[in-house]
């Protein structure tokens, strides 16, 4: 199933998500990294930002200095694993029900999703460029003293499909391709007569 949406979403909008379903974003996307939830979380640094019901990326965007703010040079996905511990934050405190990135993430995110209504959307590494063409502009940054890991609010439109890679019901893709892989590799050695 394809979904398109318009942000904010509403929890019953991250439980239609099942794993295998893309989605494409319009409106407000926010982009967040390592730095950026450190210092949210771990040194108590609130945003101005009201993210409830968006949709965050883990990125430290390349951008350019204007007379008005800043624009996306290049805006790619960074791996999402090391920002684990900060998906049940974002959306206890903060209200967010979309983590976009590369990779995935681990069980205490997918309890986070089940028990708050959320998603993960994977995004295929090295296209940062066609990523950049997704983003109207920038219309805002917070915590901008940590630049490039600013908290970034990004205009998007059509921004995607992205597959959803881990769902609310507790399904994992990543779980289901590494079994596939394993039984793969299994008939293999056995076709071999490899033990």
């Amino acid at each position: 199933m394809h979904y398109e949406f318009n942000t904010p979403l509403s929890e019953a909008d991250a439980r239609k998500l099942r794993i295998n379903d893309t989605v494409t974003l319009r409106g407000t996307l926010y982009g967040i990294r390592d730095a950026t939830q450190i210092h949210m979380f771990d040194r108590g640094r609130k945003t101005r930002f009201d993210m409830t019901g968006h949709a965050v990326i883990h990125t430290a965007p390349n951008v350019r200095k204007t007379a008005t703010g800043y624009e996306p040079v290049c805006v790619g996905t960074t791996t999402s694993d090391r920002m684990e511990r900060f998906t049940r934050p974002l959306m206890q405190q903060y209200g967010v029900r979309l983590v976009i990135g590369k990779g995935g993430l681990r069980e205490d995110s997918l309890k986070s999703f089940a028990e708050m209504g959320g998603a993960y959307l994977a995004i295929i590494g090295g296209t940062a460029a066609l990523e950049t063409t997704w983003i109207e502009a920038i219309e805002d940054v917070d915590l901008d003293d940590l630049n490039p890991e600013s908290l970034w609010k990004f205009r998007v439109n059509g921004f995607g499909p992205l597959l959803v890679a881990m769902d609310s019901h507790g399904a994992r893709l990543y779980s289901e391709v590494r079994t596939a892989a394993q039984q793969k590799r299994a008939q293999a050695l056995k076709r071999l007569g490899v033990r």
